[in-house]
């Protein structure tokens, strides 16, 4: 198995996992271990119900797992806000994102080594993918449909969740007034250099996923990543504006070049058309206004960490006081020679 003198951190988001957790950290741990120079493991609980949380502060005790830091959220929130609490508090040199019930751990090395190699991204897709309902899988081929006609990029195959990203493109993100909702699509379309790699692995379990919050999800997306849909706003309240104009030229003429006109049509006409050419003045200068706010505004944060607790035992520290204490030797040293001299 190759070697990489690098830092990498791991990130895992887990709900309701205690009875597998330690089996999946443990895995992932011997295996990170023996390929990179050093390495971290980054666990977020999103709002597990179950005892996870005594499991993972079990896990970071003395006897525990090694370099191993656990975010516990107080409310569940989306995969990605949520795989952002650990992307921003990451150290490492790569960051690699996983889903531990649909990514397989073991693939980690490969990704590395295309990282490692000069990609700024790696994303990997996996072709065997979790069971979810009929509406679900309907309504997310829509919205992908949708997303790539807008965006021209398909999230679900040239931006898949599981990912390995350096540490220049998670810097580049933090400077985005949004960046859990950046994260998703902007490693597939900032100018990074990506690679895709491809592998086919049985899901460990399916989790169900509500359709009514990736409805909500999806809408979030889209509105947050393109002007596309207020755009579609503005351009009917101009269309409607230059519409209702054109119309009273129009009953302005009939009124001047017929005679057997209807008694009060002309002024009812006129004034109908001047309203509606002025409700949509006002929905085309709101809607610009909108436009214009929403790429300045700067939400509050989407995600509060209720717990935070660390190993008792960093490797990463350990190897920091032996080079304090190899400096500390050679500078004892260098006094001796200098007074013997």
């Amino acid at each position: 198995m190759p070697f990489f003198p690098c830092f990498l951190s791991a990130v895992f988001v887990v709900r309701d996992q205690s009875a597998s957790i330690e089996n999946i950290l443990s895995d992932a741990a011997s295996i990170i271990a023996d390929i990179v120079g050093d390495y971290e493991l980054i666990v977020v609980d999103n709002a597990s119900g179950d005892d996870s949380i005594s499991v993972l502060k079990r896990m970071t005790a003395e006897s525990g797992i090694a370099n191993l830091q656990v975010y516990a959220l107080t409310k569940e929130v989306d995969a990605d806000t949520a795989s952002w609490v650990g992307l921003e508090n990451a150290l490492g040199d790569f960051v690699v994102v996983v889903d531990p019930l649909a990514d397989d751990i073991s693939f980690i090395p490969k990704m590395l080594e295309q990282a490692v190699s000069g990609a700024d991204v790696v994303f990997a897709n996996n072709a065997q993918k979790p069971a979810q309902s009929l509406a679900y899988r309907t309504a997310n081929s829509v919205f992908h449909s949708l997303y790539n006609r807008l965006n021209g990029i398909h999230l679900a195959k040239e931006a898949p969740q599981y990912r390995i990203l350096s540490k220049r493109v998670i810097n580049f993100i933090l400077q985005h007034p949004q960046p859990a909702m950046t994260y998703r699509h902007l490693p597939a379309t900032g100018g990074f250099a990506r690679a895709y790699l491809n592998y086919s692995s049985a899901p460990k379990a399916s989790r169900p996923k509500r359709l009514g919050d990736s409805i909500d999800r999806g809408m979030r997306l889209l509105v947050s990543t393109t002007r596309i849909p207020m755009r579609v706003v503005t351009s009917l309240s101009l269309f409607g504006a230059v519409a209702n104009l054109v119309y009273c030229i129009y009953i302005i003429a009939v009124g001047i070049l017929k005679a057997d006109v209807a008694p009060g049509w002309i002024s009812f006409s006129l004034q109908q058309s001047g309203m509606f050419f002025l409700i949509s003045l006002v929905l085309l200068v709101l809607g610009e206004y909108i436009l214009n706010m929403a790429s300045l505004s700067n939400e509050g944060p989407l995600y509060h960490v209720g717990q935070e607790f660390t190993s008792a035992r960093m490797t990463r520290l350990e190897k920091l006081n032996i080079e304090e204490i190899v400096s500390d030797l050679a500078d004892v040293n260098t006094a001796t020679t200098e007074r013997a001299s």
